[in-house]
């Protein structure tokens, strides 16, 4: 299938595209109501807004910074996966999108790096656990709030995680746990993002092993998006052939038009030569 994921409600019927996944809550922490016919998006732990309005909600690394938009290596601001008071704004988000419609997506169902998070909360709920493994912890952490969102979502649910098929990164880097999570979800998403795709080499090599990893972890899809907004038609048109070579679905993101160039040029090459007998 063939897929868009977007900001912009009328782009959802456009009938070029299987399936659309639409952008209610950002990492910017806007929110736009949920949309009937969509797989209405969610960006779980990634809230600029929140935690510039409260910084004490954002995760803390071993060195006491704090993962907001002003941290060198993040582009937005993260909210700590340990504050209760925001997971269960989180679920509450997720119940109005199933009013709109069954399907749901997840975005940064994550900690923001390896060292994170060492806040005062985490803290407290590691030492209380049952783990002794602190990476296993916040695994777990995770792994129960994507149960609590499948308890709630009756139809697909996606879950986007980082480009890093390689056993074990993801959830030392992250505490994205595939072989947990991979019974709760009907799809993960990997965004292999780029602003030309004119070197493709690594599409393959990480969608063929994502695809690889999957087989491994359980009967789910696999999804790769693709960025949409700068490339060239031709070279999005090229990533996009390469990748779904591996993929189970191919999402364009936040260029509808340029993805939908793309799937008219496929479907117009796919009609010439056809012969027509007498």
């Amino acid at each position: 299938m063939y897929g868009v994921v977007t900001r912009n409600a009328e782009e959802l019927e456009w009938p070029e595209f299987d399936v659309a996944l639409y952008e209610v809550k950002g990492v910017s922490g806007q929110h736009v109501d949920p949309v009937p016919g969509a797989r209405n998006a969610v960006a779980c732990f990634g809230d600029t807004a929140t935690v510039g309005t409260d910084p004490e909600l954002a995760p803390v690394d071993g060195d006491g910074r704090r993962a907001t938009k002003d941290h060198p290596d993040f582009d937005w601001g993260y909210v700590c996966p340990s504050a209760e008071s925001y997971r269960k704004g989180l679920l509450e988000v997720v119940e109005a999108c199933v009013r709109a419609s069954d399907d749901v997506h997840l975005d940064e169902v994550c900690f923001p790096a390896a060292d994170f998070c060492r806040c005062e909360r985490c803290e407290a709920a590691y030492r209380e656990s049952e783990h002794d493994d602190w990476h296993e912890w916040r695994a777990a952490q995770l792994t129960d709030f994507v149960a609590a969102v499948r308890e709630r979502v009756p139809g697909t649910l996606s879950l986007s995680v980082h480009p890093d098929p390689y056993p074990g990164h993801l959830r030392r880097r992250s505490g994205v746990d595939l072989d947990r999570l991979a019974p709760l979800v009907d799809e993960f998403v990997v965004p292999l993002y780029d602003t030309t795709y004119e070197t493709t080499y690594w599409l393959e090599s990480l969608a063929s092993g994502f695809a690889d990893r999957l087989d491994e972890v359980g009967d789910v899809r696999l999804g790769v998006e693709l960025y949409a907004a700068d490339p060239a038609v031709d070279a999005l048109a090229d990533a996009a052939e390469l990748v779904d070579a591996y993929a189970d679905d191919v999402f364009f993101g936040y260029h509808a038009g340029n993805a939908r160039a793309v799937l008219r040029r496929w479907d117009a090459e796919a009609r010439e030569g056809v012969e027509w007998g007498a």
